[in-house]
């Protein structure tokens, strides 16, 4: 076989191979601020 027919059935065969591989689950981490940032001002009227 020539060397290009070879590359092209390596590159497929790593393909293959690749698309069938377990996937891999990432966890996610949330992290939960105790206090707020800031709290939101509440409208009381123009003269109070």
């Amino acid at each position: 076989m020539s060397k290009s027919i070879k590359v092209v059935i390596a590159l497929g065969l790593a393909a293959f191979v690749a698309a069938c591989a377990e996937k891999q689950v990432q966890e996610e981490f949330v992290v939960v601020d105790p206090e707020p940032i800031s709290i939101e001002p509440v409208y009381t009227g123009k003269y109070k």
